[in-house]
C-alpha cells in the first residue's frame, strides 16, 4: 500500500485546488484502491488561500463586505482560535470588477479591511494577510479606513476611495484606528519585492496590468507618494523604500506601516498553516502542479515550494499540470521527478481547460499503474 500526498495549487480557470485533489483521488483509486491519498489543496498567498486553510480544518467564516468598486458581496477567511487567514483576492480582487473593467484610480482595498476588522472582533489577534490578485493601487489606504484610520483631504472631509484621491491627501489620524488592530500580529503572504514608489513600484510595475495609462501611472505614483509623506508623518517611520511595500497595489506598505506587519514567501504560510510537514511525514510520494507549469513556477510558485519541502525530506514528486515549458534540465533542477500535462492528453486548450477533471483523472490512474505520461495518454 501506498501513500500519496495531494498538494497542488489550483489551475486558474478551470478547477480549484480541491478539486484538482479530487479528480486525482478518483483516478488513483480507479486504479490503486488500497492506496491512501492524504489531501493538502494548497495555495501561494494569492486566490485559494483560505481554501486551503479550510481544507486543512480551519473554520470558514462569511463575511458581507464591499468589492474593489464597492459593490456589496460576501467574502470568506478562515479562523482556527486566535488566528485568522484573510485573502484579498476573495474580497477586492480583480476578478470582482463588474464586468471586469478595470477601475485604476478608484479601486479601493476597504473591502479588505472590512473582513480583517471582522475577524480582529471576533477575537484574531495573529491575522495572515494573502496580497495576491489586487485590483487596486491605493497604498492600503481603503483597509485601513475600514480598520478606523481617518485620511482627510484639505477641507478636513475624508478622502473618496482609491489611490488617484491620495493625491489630495492631507493628514492621516490614527487616533481611531481599531484598538485590537494595534494588540495584533499581522503576517503578509507576499513574494515581491518592491518599493512603494518609482519604476519599480506598485503603479509602474503593476498598475498596466490593472489598467492605468500612462498618465494614470504618473498620478498614481505621485498621490502614493503623497500618501507616504502622511503616514510618514503620523506615524514617525518611513517605509516606502521596504521591500515589498509594493505589494498588491501598495497594499504592503499600508499594512506595514500602520499594522506593524511582516511578509513572508506565500507558500511558506500556506504550507505552514495546512500543516503541510506533518502530512508529508507520512507520505510515499507527492503529487503537486498548477495550471501552467513555466519559469515563473520556479520563482516561489506553489508547486516549487513543495518540490522544495519534499526534497528535504527525501519524498519523491510529480507535477501536474494544464500544459508545461520547463525543459527536462529545468524539471530535474526544481526536484520533479516527471510532469505529467494535460496537454499531452487534449492538445486544445479550450478542451483542455474544459475537461480538466476528467484529464486529471486519467493522469491519475497513469501514476497509480506506475506507466507515467505514456498510461495517461493511452
Amino acid at each position: 500500500m501506498t501513500t500519496v500526498l495531494l498538494a497542488p495549487d489550483k489551475f486558474k480557470g478551470s478547477l480549484t485546488a480541491e478539486k484538482v485533489v479530487d479528480a486525482l483521488a478518483r483516478g488513483i483509486a480507479d486504479v490503486a484502491p488500497d492506496w491512501t491519498c492524504l489531501r493538502a489543496p494548497i495555495a501561494d498567498g494569492g486566490d485559494g488561500t483560505v481554501a486551503a486553510a479550510v481544507a486543512a480544518g480551519w473554520d470558514r467564516v462569511d463575511v458581507p463586505t464591499s468589492g474593489p468598486t464597492g459593490r456589496a458581496h460576501t467574502a470568506s477567511y478562515a479562523r482556527r482560535g486566535d488566528r485568522a487567514v484573510v485573502e484579498l483576492a476573495s474580497s477586492v480582487g480583480l476578478e470582482l470588477l463588474p464586468d471586469g473593467v478595470p477601475a485604476p484610480l478608484g479601486s479601493t482595498t476597504f473591502g479588505l479591511g472590512t473582513v480583517i476588522r471582522d475577524a480582529l472582533e471576533n477575537g484574531a489577534r495573529d491575522v495572515l494577510i494573502g496580497l495576491g490578485g489586487s485590483a487596486s493601487t491605493d497604498g492600503g489606504a481603503g483597509m485601513l479606513q475600514a480598520l478606523g484610520v481617518a485620511v482627510s483631504g484639505a477641507d478636513g472631509a475624508p478622502l473618496p476611495p482609491g489611490g488617484g484621491a491620495l493625491a489630495g491627501a492631507e493628514s492621516v489620524d490614527l487616533s481611531g484606528l481599531l484598538p485590537a488592530a494595534r494588540d495584533a500580529r499581522f503576517r503578509l503572504a507576499c513574494d515581491v519585492d518592491n518599493p512603494l514608489l518609482g519604476h519599480r513600484g506598485a503603479a509602474a510595475v503593476y498598475g498596466p496590468q490593472k489598467g492605468a495609462t500612462s498618465g494614470d501611472v504618473a498620478l498614481l505614483d505621485s498621490a502614493l507618494a503623497t500618501w507616504a509623506d502622511r503616514v510618514a508623518e503620523a506615524t514617525g517611520r518611513d517605509l516606502r523604500d521596504t521591500p515589498g511595500a509594493g505589494a498588491a497595489g501598495g497594499t504592503g506598505f499600508g499594512a506595514m506601516a500602520v499594522l506593524g506587519a511582516t511578509p513572508r514567501p506565500g507558500v511558506e504560510v500556506v504550507l505552514e498553516i495546512t500543516d503541510f510537514a506533518g502530512k508529508l511525514a507520512g507520505a510515499e510520494l507527492v503529487i503537486t502542479g498548477e495550471g501552467s507549469l513555466d519559469d515563473q513556477t520556479l520563482y516561489g510558485k506553489a508547486p516549487m515550494g513543495v518540490a522544495t519541502a519534499a526534497r528535504r525530506a527525501g519524498v519523491p514528486v510529480i507535477a501536474v499540470a494544464g500544459r508545461s515549458t520547463l525543459s527536462a534540465e529545468q524539471v530535474h533542477d526544481a526536484g520533479f521527478r516527471r510532469v505529467l500535462a494535460l496537454s499531452q492528453i487534449e492538445p486544445d486548450p479550450a478542451r483542455s481547460m474544459a475537461d480538466a477533471a476528467p484529464l486529471l483523472r486519467r493522469i491519475g490512474r497513469a501514476i497509480a499503474a506506475g506507466a507515467g505520461g505514456r498510461a495517461a495518454g493511452a
